[in-house]
């Protein structure tokens, strides 16, 4: 691959930052409720990571 090219990455659950509520609105229901692992197929190690940066932008006031 030349350095030309770049690759685009998506962000695993663990990587996703606390300030982008946008991306974060995948795993929370319109109420606000964070969605179980039933629904979101995440590993349980994301689905933590998820639900800890969830209510860390809550804290924050970034999220609903």
């Amino acid at each position: 691959m030349s350095t030309t090219e770049t690759t685009q990455q998506t962000l695993t659950p663990a990587e996703i930052p606390f300030t982008t509520p946008l991306v974060m609105k995948n795993f929370v229901t319109d109420t606000g409720k964070i969605l179980p692992r039933k629904y979101t197929h995440l590993t349980a190690k994301h689905q933590r990571a998820i639900t800890k940066t969830i209510k860390h932008s809550r804290n924050m006031l970034l999220a609903q």
